[in-house]
């Protein structure tokens, strides 16, 4: 299988890791231009070429030759690009995706299998990693049955007499203009959750031209329209015609997103910074990173940092929560965020900072001390729930914990090499206890995306639970836990008594970790630096590294 995409996004690493969890060969091209597409496709010899994501077509002599099938995030006879932008815009109560073969015309080729899915009242972004995912998921297993059946032929669109069809331009900024004047709180986030997490909405904030990101709901606080009426923890409040909401991050032209305040800097000068308690109520409607939820000897820690990203100062926030519910629990679950649990330290803002070398070093000290206070909570057990995509430090956060579940459907970056570090937080601790050593090392190596069932396969995690109804489910295993007092105090008790041998071991560990780590970020040319730029600017390789490329390894 030749997957032939625009970036090994989310939806890309999802289907990688499920074919290669199927037993297929599976290797990876950017498509990057008519020759290295070719390229890919003679060198490789694919009996199929499946594209998650991709933006550009597809040569005649590559779809001649060989199935190329299209995922369109579209249900069947909608065409053209930001499918998804118009469905959330457009308020569609459903919404769907379509497996069609590339021919000569962009997403009007013959359907191998669609299906549905409910749209929920939620960002572009999520929906995309979530419903859009899933149901992708399904049809590339759909298409891989139906190619083993010889009876089986693809169905031409223009037969679909059933549907209205949707052939749309690009939608453009003008279509999400916002009238700050006269627009509804409820329609200025619709039309920024459309535009979430690419390319954003155009505006002017305090005169400065940029696009807006992360729109939330405000319950109380209340201004003019446009008005910048508080700030918390990087997101501004502004006024609306008969409300306000929060945006979380903005983004220069040129630039790259960062939390709002980083942006607006001095302009926000006299305006207040409006604070909520360490940790909220999930239904409190403002904006909020991190919540507690409470299922009687249980305690759900949510931790919604946008993009999985964690400065710093949400590393030390997040501690302090953690510090403060681990007298009131049995059990403490460490959920993350709606679309990552968490992918480490935050390479935007050390981007985005004048002492580099300094403030990277900070952010990962504060998220070894994040850690470290996972490790030693010995009053009670922690369980990490993967309801989300984690990577790098974000992984290793979670097997911090003392249980570790997923979602069926999560994918897990078990490395850091891909970023130019070699890691801290406990990972030579924690990895090997799971996995193995030789195990460890080799998917610290291989710097690949792992699925939750490979994962749970090698020891990695402890339960896959359904991705339908998750959050039931979860709720269903934490509660057997504690309701299981023998198992939960033998538990306990061999928590203690590791620590009590390891702890010498464990501070060995992180030492040795940081001082792997002292010139990756010291060191102005070290390629953490370049590979940051590159990452936070988007900067795109030319062609598929030869970890994803196999046609092209030796």
């Amino acid at each position: 299988m030749l997957l032939l995409v625009t970036a090994f996004n989310s939806l890309t690493q999802r289907v990688f890791c499920a074919l290669r969890d199927a037993g297929h060969c599976v290797s990876v091209e950017y498509a990057r231009g008519d020759a290295l597409i070719e390229e890919a496709v003679v060198l490789f010899e694919p009996d199929i070429v499946i594209s998650p994501y991709l933006m550009q077509k597809i040569p005649e002599s590559v779809w001649q030759n060989v199935p190329v099938i299209i995922i369109h995030p579209g249900p069947p006879g909608d065409r053209g690009p930001s499918s998804l932008d118009w469905a959330v815009m457009q308020e569609r109560p459903e919404w769907g995706v379509t497996a069609l073969q590339a021919n000569d015309e962009m997403d009007a080729g013959d359907i191998w299998a669609s299906g549905k899915f409910a749209m929920r009242r939620a960002a572009k972004a999520s929906i995309y990693r979530r419903e859009v995912s899933d149901t992708a998921l399904a049809l590339v297993e759909e298409v891989m049955q139906k190619m083993d059946d010889p009876s089986f032929s693809p169905m031409p669109q223009a037969r679909l007499t059933d549907v209205a069809w949707h052939i749309h331009d690009p939608m453009k900024q003008a279509d999400r203009r916002i009238d700050w004047e006269h627009d509804t709180t409820e329609e200025i986030i619709k039309k920024i959750h459309s535009a979430d997490s690419h390319p954003g909405v155009l505006d002017e904030i305090l005169g400065l031209p940029c696009y807006l990101y992360g729109a939330h709901f405000e319950a109380t606080l209340r201004g003019a329209p446009k008005e910048i009426l508080a700030k918390r923890d990087g997101a501004i409040c502004i006024g609306t015609s008969d409300g306000a909401l929060w945006i979380s991050h903005l983004k220069e032209p040129g630039r790259f997103k960062l939390p709002a305040t980083y942006v607006l800097k001095e302009r926000l000068k006299g305006v207040k910074e409006i604070r909520i308690p360490l940790y909220v109520d999930p239904s409190l409607e403002t904006f909020k990173e991190i919540t507690f939820r409470r299922d009687g000897a249980v305690g759900y820690l949510g931790f919604n940092f946008y993009n999985g990203a964690m400065s710093s100062e949400q590393c030390i926030r997040l501690k302090y929560a953690i510090e403060a519910l681990k007298d009131d629990v049995d059990l403490l679950v460490l959920t993350g965020g709606e679309n990552f649990f968490s992918n480490g330290i935050h390479l935007t803002i050390l981007e985005d900072s004048e002492k580099q070398g300094e403030d990277g070093w900070s952010n990962i000290n504060a998220m070894n001390n994040l850690i470290r206070s996972i490790l030693f909570c010995d009053d009670i057990l922690t369980v990490a729930s993967f309801g989300a995509n984690a990577g790098a430090g974000g992984v290793f956060l979670g097997l911090a914990c003392d249980l570790c579940v997923a979602r069926e459907g999560t994918v897990l970056n078990p490395h850091y090499k891909t970023i130019g570090l070699s890691g801290s937080e406990y990972h030579t601790y924690t990895f090997p206890r799971r996995v193995g050593d030789v195990r460890a090392q080799e998917l610290l190596d291989a710097a690949l995306p792992i699925s939750a069932n490979s994962a749970h396969a090698i020891g990695m995690i402890d339960a896959v639970l359904p991705a339908e109804n998750y959050d039931a489910a979860l709720q269903a295993w934490c509660r057997a836990i504690v309701e299981d007092e023998e198992r939960y105090y033998d538990l306990l008790d061999a928590k203690r008594d590791r620590l009590e041998v390891d702890e010498m071991l464990i501070e060995q560990c992180k030492e040795e970790e940081l001082a792997r780590m002292h010139p990756e970020f010291w060191d102005p040319e070290s390629d953490f630096h370049r590979l940051r730029h590159e990452f936070v600017y988007k900067i795109c390789p030319t062609r598929a590294p030869k970890r994803l490329a196999i046609h092209r390894k030796d």
